[in-house]
């Protein structure tokens, strides 16, 4: 007998390489909002004509995106009355977008465009009281608390702020999202400093942020919000990008590895220069490189976007049909959709099938046979070890020049898996020196020769990647 063993773990499990998220703002709603929170609602230009649904719609059909954001002020969802309930008549336009948006059948998220403020107030300290800022996510919390394909992005960018008191305003804002009925829809977490990577792990208000909970005490669905832009001053103004944010994404990526959390990037950009060509793909591939904790990358910007807006992503029309700019395709697109497989770090419980974990029996059951009387089959035999249990999945035939078979499956996060394969021979001592529990019958009948097969399938495949 002989046997090859591997510990995967489950902070280090083979996973591909893709963030589960990609996605394009759909900027216009936004329009006019300066940093310090005030947004004329005459500079609104919500992307509502043919030009808006149809760029969604190429985004999702022909590039795959399964995100979209659509950035709003908070003055045009009250018209213009701070602590105000929604506006029926802006509230019908910013939901004609939603609707078409959902209608795609992506995700769809929700951005409060406003730096944390209301015309140079601060949320909670000296601006808006928390209780208006509650009044307005509660409102939309209730508005689409039935569509599980919402996203709540509390707010874009904080800034200049104090990260204590502004996280007991967004604590104060996840209790009532979640009381209205949106129970489990995503929720972004924002930081200050504009929400940079750059800061967001130290100063950021990351480690603040993180300590907020849902009203029965979890962290389910509340994911930290991050931004970063590749200009000199991380104002996705210029056209030049001096960074590619590889130590800034590496950064925070350790950090939310080392507290068990999840980010998701909702906002970057860059323009079609050269030197952006180079460093968004890096960053990007970076992005996707650390799928185990982020969980999504939206891109700046299209929607109400010119083409000739510095950092625009808006297709262009070329014989009646939109095409993406070379940026999209090869700096947003390629690096997510050439992502087939990698060592990442974390793929959660749910990346192998269903069917390999109905054919696993448990150390629990009662053996039927020894392992030496298996020592003497044809059959060799997949032991699964999870810390000193150990359960058996018998295959079916495979080739003797076959000697290792490796799967990477997800659980507790904090346990380690051996996967051994062990080809018995016709001695049964050195088989008795490893207790293994075997199928009985009726076991065995359950797990079909398809679970099998669809073991082996993808056992191989994640074979092929690890060596």
């Amino acid at each position: 007998m002989y046997f090859k063993t591997f510990f995967i773990l489950a902070a280090a499990r083979v996973v591909l390489a893709k963030v589960q998220f990609l996605g394009v703002a759909i900027a216009g709603g936004d329009f006019g909002c300066q940093i310090d929170g005030s947004c004329p609602l005459g500079s609104t230009q919500l992307p509502n004509n043919n030009d808006g649904v149809t760029q969604m719609q190429h985004f999702v059909r022909d590039d795959g995106i399964n995100m979209l954001r659509l950035p709003i002020s908070w003055q045009f969802l009250v018209n213009n009355e701070l602590g105000g309930n929604l506006d029926g008549t802006n509230l019908a336009k910013y939901d004609q977008l939603m609707q078409a948006c959902l209608a795609t059948g992506v995700h769809c998220i929700i951005d409060i465009h406003n730096f944390a403020r209301w015309n140079g107030g601060i949320i909670g300290q000296g601006g808006p009281t928390d209780d208006q800022f509650v009044s307005l996510w509660k409102q939309l919390a209730t508005k689409y608390a039935a569509s599980q394909n919402i996203v709540f992005e509390l707010m874009n960018e904080p800034h200049d702020l104090d990260v204590g008191t502004w996280a007991n305003t967004c604590q104060k804002t996840v209790t009532a999202i979640r009381e209205a009925g949106a129970t489990t829809q995503m929720i972004l977490l924002p930081g200050t400093n504009f929400d940079s990577a750059a800061t967001l792990a130290d100063s950021g208000g990351a480690v603040q942020l993180l300590e907020i909970k849902n009203p029965d005490g979890t962290t389910d669905n509340l994911i930290l919000d991050i931004h970063k832009y590749l200009d000199v001053d991380n104002s996705g103004t210029h056209a030049q990008c001096t960074t590619d944010n590889i130590d800034a994404f590496t950064s925070v990526a350790q950090f939310l590895r080392q507290n068990g959390r999840k980010g998701f990037i909702s906002e970057t950009g860059a323009s079609k220069d050269a030197s952006c060509l180079t460093a968004f793909c890096s960053q990007n591939t970076l992005i996707n490189e650390n799928s185990d904790v982020f969980m999504g990358l939206v891109v700046w910007g299209a929607g109400s976007f010119d083409t000739s807006y510095v950092l625009s992503l808006t297709p262009s029309k070329q014989n009646g049909r939109l095409v993406d700019s070379q940026l999209m395709t090869q700096c947003v697109l390629a690096p997510w959709v050439n992502s087939n497989g990698s060592e990442a770090k974390d793929p959660g419980p749910s990346f192998l099938p269903s069917s390999f974990f109905s054919t696993v029996v448990p150390t629990n059951t009662p053996p039927t046979t020894s392992a030496s009387q298996t020592a003497n089959s044809d059959e060799p035999v997949i032991t699964v070890d999870i810390n000193s249990a150990t359960s058996v999945l018998r295959t079916a035939l495979m080739p003797s020049s076959l000697t290792t078979l490796i799967i990477a499956s997800g659980a507790p996060s904090d346990e380690s898996y051996s996967i051994t394969l062990v080809k018995p021979t016709s001695t049964t001592t050195k088989s008795q020196t490893r207790t293994q529990v075997t199928p009985n019958a009726t076991q065995m009948a359950s797990a079909s020769s398809v679970r099998t097969t669809m073991l082996l399938s993808w056992s191989c495949f994640l074979l092929f990647f690890l060596l």
